[in-house]
């Protein structure tokens, strides 16, 4: 499994530590450093079964300069979004897990990452 993680997150460090403490095989991606392409938020957002807007940090900065609230939220408008998240990534949703089975989970939570690590 991978995990898409900015190290500043507190989150993601909780998510790094319950990963840790149950002796997870996994690999880091920090996204911000490496950043993912459209392709690859594309395969995220298909594993995740939602849509960019879904996993779109809509309060940060670069958001609001882009004036991303404001934006359809809709099948003609879903690339956009894509571009968006490539050449901005602070705005996606951290931490993802992409778990061994195809799918991923946005891992906010504990229950979050015992359910990728249950796959």
């Amino acid at each position: 499994m991978e995990i898409w993680i900015n190290p500043a997150c507190s989150k993601c460090r909780g998510a790094i530590s319950l990963l840790d403490a149950e002796g997870a095989d996994y690999t880091v991606r920090r996204y911000l450093e490496d950043v993912p392409t459209e392709d690859e938020i594309r395969d995220v957002l298909d594993r995740l079964g939602l849509e960019p807007w879904d996993i779109t940090r809509t309060q940060e900065a670069a958001a609001q300069d882009l004036g991303v609230k404001s934006w359809a939220r809709d099948g003609s408008s879903r690339e956009r979004w894509i571009k968006a998240l490539s050449e901005h990534p602070k705005l996606i949703q951290r931490p993802i897990i992409t778990a061994d089975d195809g799918t991923a989970v946005v891992a906010r939570t504990e229950e979050a990452v015992r359910d990728a690590l249950s796959r």
